[in-house]
């Protein structure tokens, strides 16, 4: 498939090509190794100086995925699968940024990469029916289809705080950790931030520094993740059982190995409730969360069921009872906002170098040079580490200047919150295909990558075979899946909650509204819903 070669005002060619993507992590990848498979021409141009995406840029200290490593991978090539070991349950940044490398060498994805290419602007022209996508240095390239890979938690937020350049000491946020390794020993450190990213980093760093002081304004409800070394009798099971992993994780919920027990918190005893929490406070991963009873994310007095027994669980863990009640929530119940999962987290909070500091009780007024200042003290810090997360679904597309039909620009178009088809394409922004976008199914990412690559693919493949070079949303298609997505997340108690999951966040101007960012059904229904699309010709959509 080839499209005609277009010149800039002074002449010079502009190399085309049939499909640029934007990012090279693990949907970016993936998505190359399906095009070039097919004979499209495609570049990926990926602003870091390697592949890894998430996994290049969150080096920070303790980052893990708290998916099973064997449910996490690519499924894509039995090879791989067979050649790959994961040497822990849950594997860590350095040992998952080695496969997505061992990924790009294996299927030869670094020649059509080009890296240190970070995009401005992508618009769309109508006559030629094809997009030019310029970049911060001012080069630019054009495209017939334009698709992003750039995440739904890839771009980080700083704390809106008076003063943060006027501190002598070092400071990174967890998203651009430095690649030479930080010395904590003897350090006094500041952590501003307790969600996920903040308790891996607290965790593992309490032990190497001098003093820890963590700054917490909303704590978050944590569960163990039970990590563990795989052995090699193990290790055969894992491989021998790959088609079964990968069929389970097509059957769940979410993709994950877990899925909501089908039982209400009600319909069994007390005495059998408290067991079965027991059970899943002591097993690996997400169960807790996601293979808990149906009801507890959706009905107030089960939800208060599993949040009593995990406060219990803290306050027996944290031997400070003041401490331990700062670190239960009390404006949200468990589950509702996303869940970390910790390694002895909560007795980082009996060592004596380790210090709360509740910003609510005490706020923080200004950074100075010499560390932070709160209403009540002034902190002395060599370092400032800052887990102050992204700005999710819609923050890596308000980075780009997306311009569609008539110079529309995204941004504005989602000002009052994202609008999609599938959440993969969006109206009068022809011929742009988004990974992951705002309202596709989220889950066990990977699981859901690979699916949202497929169907990307099978639609690009359409369009050789029967030579169109426009495909649009319908302005109806855009109506209908966005009202179902906001219909799912009817009675859903987490979108009566401010987190990045309903689109909120306090570092961000615009965002202190909540919307409904993401898809709360079923990753099953959401992939038959866009597979019948496709088995009836794409004919939902404008195709030209």
């Amino acid at each position: 498939m080839a499209f005609e070669q277009t010149t800039n005002a002074g002449a010079t060619p502009i190399p085309d090509f049939d499909a640029i993507i934007i990012g090279a992590g693990m949907s970016g990848l993936y998505q190359l190794y399906r095009l070039r498979e097919h004979g499209f021409r495609v570049r990926v141009f990926e602003a870091a100086t390697d592949v890894g995406g998430t996994w290049y840029w969150n080096r920070y200290p303790g980052a893990r995925f708290d998916s099973e490593s064997y449910s996490y991978g690519y499924s894509f090539s039995k090879e791989l699968l067979e050649e790959w070991e994961w040497s822990e349950h849950f594997a860590g940044q350095p040992e998952t940024l080695r496969y997505l490398n061992y990924v790009a060498d294996k299927f030869d994805l670094r020649r059509d990469i080009q890296f240190r290419s970070r995009v401005t602007a992508a618009v769309y022209d109508e006559d030629t029916r094809s997009w030019t996508v310029t970049f911060e240095d001012g080069s630019r390239f054009s495209t017939r289809f334009l698709i992003t890979a750039i995440g739904p938690l890839s771009t980080p937020t700083l704390p809106r705080i008076e003063g943060r350049e006027d501190f002598k000491g070092a400071s990174f946020h967890t998203a651009r950790w430095p690649k030479e390794p930080v010395d904590f020993t003897g350090k006094r450190v500041a952590v501003i931030g307790t969600g996920a990213t903040g308790v891996q980093t607290i965790q593992t760093i309490a032990g190497q520094v001098g003093h820890l002081t963590v700054f917490q304004r909303t704590p978050n409800w944590c569960a163990p993740l039970h990590n563990g070394k795989i052995d090699a009798e193990t290790q055969k099971k894992i491989k021998a059982g790959y088609p079964e992993i990968f069929a389970r994780c097509q059957e769940t919920f979410a993709c994950f190995l877990h899925t909501p027990d089908p039982r209400g918190a009600f319909e069994v005893s007390d005495e059998e409730r408290e067991a079965f929490y027991e059970k899943l406070y002591g097993e690996r991963g997400f169960g807790i969360w996601q293979g808990n009873f149906r009801d507890i994310l959706i009905d107030r007095k089960a939800n208060a069921t599993i949040s009593d027994f995990v406060a219990r669980k803290i306050r027996q863990r944290v031997k400070n009872s003041a401490v331990a009640e700062k670190l239960i929530p009390k404006n949200h119940g468990f589950g509702t906002r996303r869940l970390p999962l910790e390694t002895f987290y909560y007795e980082v909070y009996n060592q004596d170098n380790v210090e709360l500091v509740d910003i609510n009780e005490t706020p923080i007024e200004r950074i100075t040079p010499e560390g932070i200042r709160t209403s009540e003290w002034d902190y002395e810090f060599d370092i400032i580490i800052y887990a102050t997360g992204f700005d999710a679904i819609t923050g890596s597309f308000d980075k780009v200047d997306f311009r569609g039909v008539g110079g529309a620009r995204l941004k504005d178009k989602w000002r009052q919150g994202p609008e999609t088809y599938l959440g993969i394409m969006v109206h009068e922004f022809p011929n742009m295909l988004m990974l992951m976008g705002p309202h596709t199914a989220l889950g066990n990412i990977p699981r859901s990558i690979e699916y949202s690559v497929d169907w990307v693919t099978g639609l690009l493949r359409f369009a050789m075979k029967e030579g169109l070079t426009r495909l649009e949303a319908t302005p109806e298609g855009v109506k209908s899946w966005t009202d179902h997505v906001k219909a799912l997340g009817e009675g859903l108690l987490s979108n009566e909650v401010n987190s990045w999951m309903t689109g909120i966040n306090s570092n961000v101007e615009g965002k202190q509204r909540r919307i409904v960012a993401r898809y709360s059904g079923s990753a099953p229904a959401y992939r038959a819903r866009c597979d019948a699309v496709a088995a009836k010709g794409y004919d939902e959509l404008r195709l030209g």
